[in-house]
């Protein structure tokens, strides 16, 4: 069997997914905005892991390991958006946040970023089941 397919330059390169976030921005003609949100590899998603991760003494001073859900998850749809550009300081600036991720918050509804949370983790491959993987290889 040939590792043909596996080879970086035959392979999906990073995929951009345009969504309607929030029905509140809207366009010109009054049509909501859609959002783009691209994939994270695995190597960004390692990092966005690691800056959540705090290590704390636990029982006999041994060193455990805790991730911030929170604030992983806030960084995950931080990294996964191209469209707002959320590091532009003018568009921080009209919301009175300072970073990406204090915009983000800032700019959307609770249920509004609950979804987006959701559609950052299927298009990163999140939402899939092993064994549903597993059927569909065999299949």
């Amino acid at each position: 069997m040939s590792l043909k397919a596996f080879f970086a330059q035959n392979v999906q390169a990073e995929v951009v997914e345009e969504v309607i976030v929030s029905e509140r921005f809207k366009d010109e003609q009054g049509k909501p905005i859609k959002w783009k949100l691209k994939t994270l590899t695995e190597q960004e998603n390692e990092t966005i892991r690691k800056s959540a991760t705090r290590y704390t003494k636990g029982k006999n001073g041994a060193r455990q390991q805790e991730i911030n859900q929170e604030e992983y998850a806030a960084k995950l749809v931080v990294a996964s958006i191209v469209y707002p550009d959320l590091q532009n300081s003018d568009l921080q600036a009209s919301y009175k946040v300072m970073g990406a991720d204090n915009l983000i918050k800032s700019m959307l509804l609770s249920g509004e970023y609950a979804n987006l949370l959701i559609k950052v983790q299927e298009l990163n491959g999140f939402d899939q089941d092993v064994d549903q993987m597993a059927d569909e290889v065999k299949n």
